[in-house]
């Protein structure tokens, strides 16, 4: 079955790029220029991964994402952004997107970065439901619900993304073992590109900061210097 991208980006040549990029990996595209009609148009159904401007017309790409994030079933979004300050990441991730690129990049980037969403969302797939009675991960205060995607924090339940979960879902699997940023970058996002160690490092500081009493000094996602990181044992 071809998949379907819907596009929405308000820069003509971008936009026109990104869809020759789509169309040339035998997908579907649908070019959309304005924020509020993208949304619109997802809506509708049909769309199998979206590409998402940060700054849009009509409503911005923020708005667009968590818009996108509350409706029902999991479609991945890819952000880009003319924007490269940390913050300006980190609220494109706390919307739910899955990744960003941050203008100007490279077509084969885009590309690789397609391909790893839909590599991670076919593995997804492939996976056999788990049973209600699968294992959960509790220690000390902390208890990871692999059914229904849930973390409590001494009982109190904290709001994780979807990769903000899968990423302590990948440490709580693996007690003890140290991995590096790429390791994580592969294992987690389904690629593994030098220099954007960074995005492990934003997601694994967001994630302390929901989960960890004092962020600075963490019980669970332990700092390995010079080696990465690793889930208490």
């Amino acid at each position: 079955m071809t998949r379907t991208v819907l596009i929405i980006e308000d820069n003509p040549g971008i936009g026109e790029l990104v869809r020759m990029q789509v169309t040339d990996l035998g997908m579907d595209a649908i070019l959309v220029d304005r924020g509020d009609d993208g949304l619109e148009r997802f809506n509708q159904g049909g769309i199998d991964l979206v590409i998402l401007d940060l700054m849009l017309p009509g409503l911005d790409g923020l708005g667009v994402c968590r818009g996108i994030r509350s409706s029902a079933g999991y479609v991945p979004v890819l952000m880009l952004t003319a924007k490269s300050s940390e913050l300006d990441r980190v609220l494109g991730l706390e919307m739910g997107a899955d990744d960003y690129l941050t203008k100007p990049f490279s077509v084969a980037e885009l590309a690789a970065r397609i391909k790893a969403l839909f590599r991670r969302i076919d593995a997804l797939s492939a996976k056999p439901e788990p049973s209600p009675e699968a294992e959960q991960v509790a220690v000390d205060g902390l208890r990871v619900d692999p059914v229904r995607r849930r973390v409590f924090v001494d009982d109190r339940e904290v709001d994780l993304t979807a990769r903000e979960f899968d990423l302590l879902w990948h440490f709580a699997c693996h007690r003890g073992r140290v991995f590096s940023r790429a390791q994580l970058l592969d294992a987690v996002w389904g690629y593994n590109h030098e220099g954007y160690e960074h995005t492990v490092n934003t997601h694994i500081n967001r994630l302390r900061n929901k989960i960890e009493t004092d962020p600075a000094a963490p019980r669970y996602v332990q700092t390995v210097w010079g080696v990465g990181y690793r889930f208490m044992d």
